[in-house]
């Protein structure tokens, strides 16, 4: 998007707009090469070069972390070949690119985080973290206790042995059950594999929990930014053992651009 030239050195942290003016009539400023001394000046800070005194700048933007409610129906990336819908469809007035952290599958529906924060997306999805992941399940039929047993202890699937799961029947009725399964793994659509490795078919997958992250009474299609204090826990409970390391400050910048996304559970 085109911006004022002092509105993008501002931004830079280069020095304030009024001082950037100066900086920008004294020549100072070129964009794709060429000296810009105009006030009125725009470029695009996402696909022009600007340079301060041969240099180039790097513009910084806040970070930003959101909750979304994902419908059924959404691909979790940031562009489907297929034309499908994707989540990012549904921020609407959120300026900053963000990045989901992990992946819910078209027909899964829940809680999905996003943000323009790469270090904090890297470490929610390392494995070391053991991030909890909280889903509800309606499946077909009722359910035995041993398929609870067997989903608590962990089943056998292609890819190998899953960690044991906290699995709590909720309710049942003649023809469905709901149960709640908490994995900290993120392997490829786990919970509805580890489903059918005991014989259960999912009717519906929402996922209603991440670490401390509930997605409460939020309706498919809602989103919030986290509160401050949420990034503030979520950073703390990252920090490496032994590092020493406090909490970071919230609504600080980042670097445009530098996230991470992947594969996560479905």
């Amino acid at each position: 998007m085109l911006e004022r030239l002092q509105k993008i050195l501002s931004q830079a942290g280069v020095a304030s707009r009024r001082e950037s003016e100066g900086i920008i009539a004294a020549g100072r400023v070129a964009v794709n090469g060429t000296v810009a001394t105009e006030l009125g000046t725009k470029a695009d800070p996402d696909t022009d070069t600007i340079t301060l005194d041969g240099k180039p700048i790097t513009i910084e933007e806040k970070r930003v972390y959101i909750l979304l409610y994902k419908p059924v129906g959404y691909m979790t990336t940031m562009k489907d070949p297929e034309g499908r819908p994707i989540v990012s469809d549904l921020l609407k007035g959120v300026k900053e690119r963000v990045y989901p952290i992990g992946r819910l599958d078209y027909n899964t529906e829940g809680l999905l985080l996003l943000t323009n924060d790469g270090a904090l997306a890297n470490s929610l999805m390392h494995p070391s973290h053991e991030v909890d992941k909280g889903y509800l399940v309606r499946v077909s039929g009722q359910v035995s206790p041993l398929q609870i047993k067997k989903l608590s202890e962990g089943v056998k699937l292609e890819d190998g042995m899953t960690a044991p799961a906290k699995v709590l029947p909720v309710s049942e009725s003649e023809n469905n059950s709901w149960i709640s399964i908490t994995i900290h793994e993120g392997r490829y659509r786990q919970v509805r594999r580890m489903c059918e490795a005991v014989g259960l078919n999912v009717v519906r997958l929402k996922r209603a929990r991440y670490d401390f992250l509930e997605i409460g009474d939020m309706k498919p299609g809602e989103y919030r930014h986290l509160a401050p204090e949420e990034v503030t826990r979520l950073n703390r409970k990252m920090a490496p053992v032994g590092t020493g390391r406090g909490p970071r400050k919230t609504g600080v910048v980042a670097r445009r651009g530098s996230t991470g996304t992947g594969r996560g559970t479905r």
